[in-house]
Formats: structure tokens, sequence, C-alpha cells
């Protein structure tokens, strides 16, 4: 945070200062009291194991100042900051700091791809002028007032990511960013224990632009049936983006070289080749997000275009290990969609050896968790893979369907740990081969990986 001080915060909250100096200059907000800094305000948060609250007096030793709704009276030096709920309190301090700011920012939802698409449209606005954006996984509800409270005047652009797992919180997102620019990826299944179906995902994604500046963007995948079918009757200006014909941003001439992605992107008499350093059809439609935005801004495609050559995102890994197999890292996270998305780069990554897929559970489903992790198997009988590993109670039907088709040339097997999934592996890789190591955060994953690659 720069030039905030305590009076500020009390402006911004409408809390009242227990004790301590309204003119107490704080550097920057911190939920974890074990990451406390001189100079930070503590925002004691409600969590499904914790109240931060408890954790305020170590919290306060260190840093300057602290928000809390349990408090009526405090005593000290340091300041004390009274507010009905800490959570709301900091979501209005989010708001605040994005007032001073006139930059254009760019706001990024979806189901998938949200954080590669922000990765890549922040590369884009970046090779033409400094661009703040969303770092990590920052995105929610917390995590949203704390990225606008590091915007600076040093940068000319924002890209700020959002994410929702239940209704009513993207148009509450909405109101703190304030997009002039708003990117919506795909309309997925991810979230579906909470928002039910996909036509309630896309309502509640769709009110990103509840904020949206008077003469704001909106860009949907043109891809993606959803998103495409509402596009005419969106009351905001809208342009589709993706590698149909008929996306207003499209990709044409898409063809493959060494380790590149290579393509024409064209909008209106605009055409210029790209040269994407990373795989997949989905990465293609996120670096068109991209430059569209980019180009929203004023940046020809043919300047925007200079970033994705040597784009390397955060979600995705490609490593040779020193036994000469190739290590697919895809494990950060998963849905249906990033699932089919990942098995189909796997299918077209060119190898001397054999390809496999280590799968983990996709987690948040909700009730239909079953069919989602069947409809992978299916989706895989036809595909050209040796082997599918699969671990976690889910993707037992991820096996299941594979086995019942008749189809189906590849091997199956089902581990209930990562580590004797890992050691199974790594006897059977060989020179040449490729393993695709997917699922959800929560399946630990990284631990397979690990031992993999190590």
């Amino acid at each position: 945070m720069i030039d905030i001080t305590v009076k500020d915060i009390l402006k911004a909250t409408g809390g009242i200062l227990l004790c301590g100096n309204e003119n107490t200059v704080l550097t920057d907000i911190c939920i974890d009291s074990r990451m406390i800094k001189a100079g930070d305000l503590f925002v004691p948060l409600k969590g499904e194991n914790a109240d931060g609250h408890q954790y305020i007096e170590a919290a306060m030793k260190t840093g300057a100042a602290a928000l809390t709704s349990q408090h009526d009276r405090a005593a000290g030096d340091k300041a004390y900051i009274k507010v009905e709920d800490t959570e709301k309190a900091l979501q209005a301090i989010g708001l605040y700091i994005r007032n001073r700011y006139h930059m254009p920012v760019v706001g990024v939802t979806g189901s998938v791809g949200k954080t590669t698409t922000r990765e890549m449209i922040t590369a884009a606005i970046a090779e033409d002028r400094p661009c703040f954006h969303t770092e990590g996984n920052f995105n929610s509800q917390q995590g949203v007032p704390i990225t606008l409270s590091k915007m600076t005047d040093e940068y000319e652009a924002a890209v700020i990511e959002m994410g929702i797992s239940a209704f009513g919180e993207m148009e509450l997102l909405s109101s703190m960013v304030k997009p002039d620019i708003a990117v919506v990826t795909v309309i997925g299944d991810a979230h579906m224990e909470h928002l039910k179906s996909r036509e309630n995902i896309r309502k509640e994604k769709l009110d990103i632009i509840s904020y949206l500046s008077k003469d704001g963007l909106l860009l949907l995948n043109g891809d993606d049936v959803l998103l495409r079918e509402i596009k005419d009757s969106m009351p905001c200006r809208t342009l589709t983006y993706g590698c149909s014909e008929d996306c207003d941003i499209r990709a044409e001439n898409i063809r493959y070289e060494d380790a590149y992605t290579i393509y024409d992107a064209v909008y209106g008499d605009e055409k210029t080749t790209v040269y994407l350093g990373a795989l997949g059809k989905h990465n293609i439609r996120n670096s068109l997000a991209g430059m569209a935005a980019a180009y929203e801004l004023g940046i020809p495609f043919e300047v925007s275009a200079k970033a994705f050559k040597n784009f390397q995102g955060q979600r995705q890994r490609i490593v040779k290990t020193e036994r000469q197999y190739i290590v697919f890292d895809d494990c950060y996270n998963a849905c249906p969609d990033s699932m089919k998305a990942s098995i189909d780069v796997l299918c077209d990554y060119k190898c001397s050896g054999k390809k496999y897929a280590v799968l983990g559970d996709m987690l948040e489903l909700g009730d239909n968790s079953p069919k989602f992790h069947r409809q992978i198997g299916e989706y895989l009988c036809d595909k050209p893979l040796d082997g599918v590993i699969v671990i976690g109670k889910y993707s037992q039907e991820i096996k299941n369907a594979i086995d019942a088709c008749k189809d189906a040339e590849m091997e199956t097997c089902t581990f209930s740990n990562n580590k004797d999934a890992a050691e199974y592996m790594r006897k059977l890789l060989k020179p040449g081969d490729i393993v695709l190591i997917k699922g959800s955060n929560g399946m630990k994953l990284k631990e397979v990986v690990n031992i993999l690659v190590k």
C-alpha cells in the first residue's frame, strides 16, 4: 500500500479507532499472523477451523494496526480499529484503494483457464506498458481486495483474476474491481457442488459486467457454446475470441513446429502470425484473449504477439528427466474441461515412446461427481494412450469406463495413494515416454511429480 494511513482505513471502513494514532502509516495487509511484518495492517478473518481474532495479540507484537470485530476497547500505542465485519472491511479497503487509480483494468473469470489467461493478458499488455496483475491465487472474496491494495501509480494497466464458488460472489468482486474489460474463459463444471448447473455458473460468471465501465468491453470465448449463444443478448459491447471461424478475434492456419504452436491471429484487417510457446488449443484461446484485451488498449497485434514466443505459465510444466522420460506436470487443479484439455495436449505431443496419464479425483463437483469422472473415462476410450493410472475414490470411475469400452486398447490400473502410484510409474517409464499428471490440488499429486522428476 502506498500513502495509506490508519485514518484512510477508518474512512474506508467506517470503523472506530479504539487506540493508537490515526496518522500511522501502513505498508501492507496481512491475514496470516505468521507472516506479519512491521507496518502491516492485520485483518483477522473467520475460517472453517479458526478465527483470526485469537491471533491478534501475537500479530500486533510486529504489526502496526489491526482490525477487530470482537473488541470494544483497547489500549496501547498501536492502532486497533473496531469494525462490524472484518471481511467486509477488507473488501471496503480494496475498493477504497482501487478508486485511487484510473488505469484501465481487465477482469478475468471463467471455470477453467483464469490464471493462464490472466498471465497471457498481462504479458501481452506488458509488451507496451507497465501492467499490474494478480499474483498467485489471490482471486477470491478475500484475495481480490488484498490484490487491489497492492496497486500503485507506477502501472498503466491492471489485470485482476476473479474466482467464485457460490451465488452472489461475482457481483461483489465486480463492485471492487470495476473492470473496463471483462474476459470470460469457459463455462465448465467447476463448483457444480454449489452452483448446480452450467446455466447457473454462466449467469454468475457474467455478473462480472455488473460494474463494467460505461464504454467497457466484454470478451467471450466463442468456442464455448454457452458463451457464444448469448453474445448478442448482452447489454454491453461484446466480442468473441477463439478458433471457430465465426469468432470476432480468431486463430487461423494453426500448425505445429518444434515446441511451438503457430497460428495467424485475425481481427478485421488486423492479421499477425503468432509463435506460442505453449501447447493446446486452449492456450491458443488464452493468447487470443490476451491480444484482444491489449488491442482494446491500443496495442497492435504485432506488438502483443511478441509476448508468447517464450511464454512460461505457472500451472503447466513439461520436464525432461535425467532418465530421459518426460513429465507433463499439470496437477495444480482439475475439472472436466481442464482434464480433457490436458488429455488433448498429451495426445498431440510428439514423443518417441509411450504415453501415459496419471489421473486423480476432480473435487468440488457435487452429487454428479461419479458421472463426470465416467465421462472422462469415456473421453479417453479412443485416445492414443498406452496406459491410464488412477488415484482416488472418484477416479475409479474413469478406469471403469475405460475397461467397459470395447475399443479401448490402453492398460489401466488403480492405486490408493500417491507414493505407490509414483513408484509404479518410475519403474514403468522408459526413455522417450511421456506421462501426464493431472488432478485437483487436494489430491496432492505434486508428490507423484516430485518422485518422478527427482
